[in-house]
């Protein structure tokens, strides 16, 4: 499994996961670049990910939604505020109506995805920042640590295919 830490900091507002992959940099990168990749590996086994809109670029924006298993929809959005290819890019994610429209009901976190070469590979850290404790453990709640870590841990099989 690649992910291999998972730590949540209330006074901090942060959730950072780190995980280790069997990959060059590059090619993790590519991952995220590539739209019909992405949606391999954004939304949990349970609930993959369609992507819409895909610009990876400052002030872009990438426009998703997950199916579940009963067929109900769940989107979401980025707005890409930093791009620094292929080491790793900054956007604000948030929840969406299924017209893309945010839903201010949820919270946006803050994003910053980094990728470095460790040990022959590459070690993806990604860090959410939130508004509020409360707003982070909204999520927590909402079970992000177990959504995230399952999608994550998908991408090894990307990557190897």
């Amino acid at each position: 499994m690649p992910v291999t830490d998972v730590r949540h900091d209330l006074d901090n507002l942060t959730l950072t996961i780190t995980a280790d992959f069997a990959a060059p940099v590059e090619r993790i990168w590519q991952v995220y670049a590539d739209p019909r990749q992405l949606e391999k590996v954004w939304g949990p086994p349970s609930h993959p990910a369609t992507v819409v809109d895909h610009d990876l670029t400052p002030g872009g924006r990438v426009t998703y939604y997950m199916t579940g298993p009963e067929g109900d929809k769940y989107a979401g959005y980025w707005l890409v505020t930093a791009v620094d290819e292929p080491r790793g890019f900054s956007f604000d994610d948030g929840f969406a109506d299924l017209d893309f429209n945010p839903n201010p009901e949820l919270p946006v976190s803050k994003n910053v995805y980094t990728f470095t070469a460790h040990d022959g590979g590459t070690r993806a850290t990604y860090v959410g920042t939130y508004a509020s404790a409360e707003a982070l453990q909204q999520v927590l709640d909402m079970g992000i640590v177990e959504g995230a870590s399952g999608a994550i841990n998908q991408i090894d099989d990307l990557v190897a295919s």
